[in-house]
C-alpha cells in the first residue's frame, strides 16, 4: 500500500526504531543495499534552495542503485506556467516510482501526497517540518549518546521559523525521561501550538531562556541552528538578530565532556569555525547519518508500495 510521510508523527517510534537499525545495517553492509533500488526512479522536487537535503537524498538512491530524477527550483519546471502542485504530483507519478519534495508553503507536501499514486517524502515545507533531518538528528542522537530517552536537549536559535526545531520536538517527545531546554530571542521562541501538543500534553518539563551560556553546562545535547533570513520580512530585524548566539570554543568551555553539538546546517555565523575541531561536534556525522536513514525510509517506503 502507497504512503507517504510528511511529519514524523507519520512514523510510529517502534518504526522510527527500524529505520535507525536499518540505517545501522546499511552503515555496516553498504554493499549488502547496493542493488536493492535497481531500475526504481525517485524524483526530486526542490522548488527551495538546498544542498544537504537533495544531494543526500540523491546520493542515497544511487547507492541503492537507483536512478534520479530532479527539479531545482520552481523557475525550471511547469510550477512557472502556474501549474499547481496537485498536477505537478500528478504527472511526476508517472515518471518516478517515490517523490522527496520540498517546497516553501507549508501544506504542500500533503497536497502532494494526496495527488500522487507513488510515495512522497516531504523534504521541508515552509517553517512547517523537516521530517527526514529529524530521522537524521535521532541516528545522530542514538550513536552519540546511545539512547533517545533521559537527556537534556537545548534547542537555541530561531525556534520559531525552525521547521528541524519543530519536528525534533515532536518525535523526541515520545521518549522518557527528557528535558527540553529553549533557547531563543524572545521574538523567535517555539510557537505556542508546538509547546502545547509535544510538551503540555504530555508533561514534559521545558524552560524558555535568551542566556546559552547559564544553561550550556546543564545539557546533553546542544542543537543551533541559523537564524533564517528566507523567513523574515522585514530586513532590520533579521539583522537585529541573526547573531543572537554564537557558539565559540570560549564557551565550549562551560559545556560538558560528552555534550553532543548538532546543526541541521548551513550555518552562519552561529557556530564558529573553531568549534569544528572540537570532538563534541557532531553536525558534520549529521549530515552522513541523514544519508543513511534517507536510504532506509525509501527502501521501507517502495517496499509498503509493492515496488521492491
Amino acid at each position: 500500500m502507497k504512503r507517504s510521510v510528511i511529519d514524523v508523527p507519520d512514523l510510529t517510534p517502534e518504526e522510527l526504531e527500524r529505520l535507525m537499525d536499518t540505517a545501522e545495517d546499511i552503515i555496516a553492509h553498504p554493499d549488502d543495499y547496493a542493488d536493492a533500488c535497481r531500475r526504481k526512479k525517485l524524483a526530486t522536487l526542490f522548488f527551495e534552495p538546498s544542498t544537504r537535503t537533495r544531494l543526500s537524498f540523491e546520493a542515497a538512491m544511487y547507492e541503492l542503485g537507483g536512478n534520479v530524477l530532479s527539479v531545482t527550483g520552481a523557475g525550471t519546471s511547469s510550477a512557472a506556467k502556474g501549474e499547481s502542485v496537485a498536477d505537478t504530483a500528478k504527472t511526476v507519478s508517472c515518471y518516478a516510482d517515490i517523490i522527496a519534495m520540498r517546497h516553501p508553503k507549508e501544506g504542500a507536501a500533503l497536497v502532494a501526497a494526496r495527488n500522487a499514486s507513488v510515495p512522497v517524502i516531504n523534504a521541508g515545507d515552509g517553517g512547517h517540518c523537516h521530517p527526514t533531518q529529524t530521522l537524521a538528528d535521532l541516528l545522530t542522537i542514538r550513536r552519540e549518546k546511545g539512547r533517545l530517552g533521559n537527556l537534556t536537549v537545548g534547542l537555541c536559535g530561531d525556534l520559531k521559523f525552525g521547521r528541524t526545531v519543530h519536528s525534533l520536538i515532536n518525535a523526541m517527545s515520545r521518549y522518557e525521561g527528557l528535558n527540553f531546554v529553549l533557547i531563543s530571542p524572545e521574538e523567535l521562541k517555539v510557537p505556542s501550538y508546538v509547546k502545547n501538543d509535544a510538551l503540555k500534553k504530555k508533561n514534559i518539563p521545558y524552560v524558555q531562556t535568551t542566556d546559552l551560556e547559564e544553561v550550556i553546562g546543564d545539557l546533553d545535547i546542544l542543537y543551533m541552528t541559523r537564524v533564517q533570513r528566507e523567513r523574515f520580512f522585514n530586513e532590520e530585524d533579521y539583522l537585529r538578530l541573526r547573531d543572537s548566539y554564537i557558539l565559540t570554543p570560549e564557551k565550549m568551555k562551560k559545556a560538558r565532556a560528552d555534550l553532543c553539538v548538532m546543526h541541521p546546517l548551513p550555518r552562519v555565523n552561529e557556530i564558529s569555525v573553531a568549534v569544528d575541531d572540537d570532538p563534541r561536534a557532531c553536525y558534520f556525522k549529521q549530515v552522513l547519518n541523514g544519508k543513511y536513514m534517507r536510504m532506509a525510509l525509501i527502501l521501507m517506503l517502495l517496499k509498503e508500495a509493492g515496488t521492491l
